[in-house]
């Protein structure tokens, strides 16, 4: 389910998180990537950087017009001092704050224009009161000296369109160059692909139309990797009619672009994706529904499910299910922990096998209901398992702060390696943590990889206020670029 906003009215709320309350989620990896390959290293120093977003924040009096901030990698780890707060009213930014625009609700860091420097993209959405639906994505591109509004532009269709749902980065012809999947115009049954690389105007060097649907449903999905291990990234979308999980399909990319002819798969709630045996197929692993019924991930314990990759796509016979009664997996499955409701790949041990960040943004830390933590599950020669799973939480010594109801921590995920030493660090969010008297403030918490994979060691959180930006039911860490995940509920 998504976020409750209750500052919203029933009709907004619904347009923005989706017929389901469920924004997008996009897993991306290529078999063929290294694990500790830097993506998202917006000023070209090496460390891996993070863009959060606080989608609910107030901006120049308009409710809901959100903020995103980009804090730089070091060897130090994040710091508050090299933290930037980017508006649309940032000077350079296309278009102004305004209500209900929720800035950020989802972003992608890929380098764009292919120069070596990760740009950001960033949805915003504009809702008006007789229900039409508006968008764009803004590009903020990767500058030496770090990302501002300096020559931002919009692509896609002009604002007014449609443009921005379901996002989802890769190369899906193989030339090297980053292209986009995204819903960019009227006509709802197509989505477009803009193949890299962008002109700095932001048009693309061409465009491929898809046609993603064939019955009345709509995308809660995406994932990108090279799932057939022939070096070129493929995409997955994901379906939901109502209540009603609807399957999925595979778009296998080819050195033309993107195939027009897909492949069944089955339903996700959730995705990442990584090759977490190293057998050069990408894995996909997802959240299941429960019974497949949407409505009923809110209270579901939670579980993941892993399609390990093979030369005809994701395997329908080699598969993994985990769940909190997994052997070595700490915790207990129980009613509404939402084990898997955001999903991360990366290398926290630094063995070269990827390993798979779970939040459980539901799970009661004592008595503290919905308090949440995060689960990370190991990879090696055999795939995922729960051998050696770590938990983490707000009680965990050594992390910042104290574990409270409705905080929500592991509602956001990424494993990036923001240190530099070749092991993935976790960045999660709080987007419910109060601060003081700021309800629904949020935070962002650092991790660092070690070879036992995280510790809690050397630890750093950062908040709206440590940042001097909007804090009042900002949601601060309810989103991080490329985990535009499945949300969660603030109670």
């Amino acid at each position: 389910m998504g976020i409750r906003r209750p500052a919203l009215s029933t009709a907004v709320a619904a347009a923005l998180i989706g017929s389901l309350g469920v924004p997008i989620v996009a897993g991306t990896a290529s078999a063929k990537d290294g694990a500790t390959t830097v993506r998202e290293d917006f000023d070209g120093d090496g460390y891996q950087d993070v863009a959060v977003a606080a989608p609910g924040a107030k901006v120049g009096g308009h409710t809901w017009a959100g903020y995103i901030t980009i804090s730089y990698g070091s060897a130090h780890g994040l710091d508050p001092a090299r933290t930037t707060v980017i508006t649309q009213d940032t000077p350079g930014v296309p278009g102004v704050s305004g209500d209900n625009q929720v800035f950020g609700y989802a972003m992608i860091s890929r380098d764009l224009d292919g120069d070596g420097l990760t740009d950001l993209a960033v949805v915003a959405r504009d809702y008006r009161p007789e229900e039409n639906v508006s968008g764009s994505v803004i590009v903020l591109w990767g500058r030496k000296t770090g990302i501002s509004g300096q020559d931002a532009v919009r692509i896609g269709a002009p604002a007014n369109a449609e443009v921005g749902d379901d996002i989802t980065a890769g190369d899906f012809d193989d030339d090297g160059h980053v292209d986009l999947f995204l819903r960019n115009g009227e006509d709802y049954d197509f989505h477009d692909v803009l193949y890299g690389p962008f002109g700095r105007d932001g048009l693309p060097a061409r465009e491929q139309q898809v046609q993603v649907y064939s019955t009345d449903n709509s995308i809660n999905n995406t994932a990108t990797g090279d799932f057939n291990g022939d070096g070129i990234e493929d995409l997955a979308t994901f379906y939901v009619y109502e209540n009603h999980a609807e399957g999925g399909k595979l778009w296998l990319g080819t050195k033309t672009g993107l195939s027009t002819v897909p492949q069944r798969l089955n339903s996700a709630a959730g995705t990442a994706v990584a090759d977490f045996d190293r057998d050069g197929y990408a894995d996909l692993a997802t959240r299941i529904f429960p019974n497949g019924d949407t409505e009923a991930t809110e209270e579901d314990p939670g579980t993941v499910k892993i399609y390990y990759g093979s030369a005809s796509g994701p395997s329908q016979t080699r598969t993994q299910t985990i769940t909190q009664n997994t052997a070595g997996v700490p915790g207990v499955s129980e009613k509404g922990d939402q084990f898997g409701g955001r999903l991360s790949a990366g290398d926290a041990n630094g063995d070269g096998y990827p390993d798979l960040a779970v939040g459980v943004p539901g799970e009661a830390i004592g008595t503290k209901a919905k308090a949440g933590a995060v689960v990370l599950l190991k990879g090696g020669k055999g795939g995922l398992s729960g051998t050696g799973a770590q938990a983490f939480h707000q009680d965990t010594a050594g992390v910042p702060g104290v574990a409270e109801s409705g905080d929500v921590f592991g509602a956001s995920v990424r494993l990036l390696d923001v240190t530099g030493d070749g092991k993935a660090d976790l960045v999660a969010g709080a987007p419910g943590e109060n601060l003081g008297s700021v309800v629904n403030g949020g935070a962002v918490w650092q991790l660092r990889g070690a070879a036992s994979g995280l510790t809690a060691s050397k630890s750093v959180a950062e908040n709206p206020t440590d940042i001097g930006a909007p804090a009042t039911r900002a949601l601060f860490g309810e989103n991080l670029s490329s985990d535009n995940g499945s949300g969660t509920v603030i109670p």
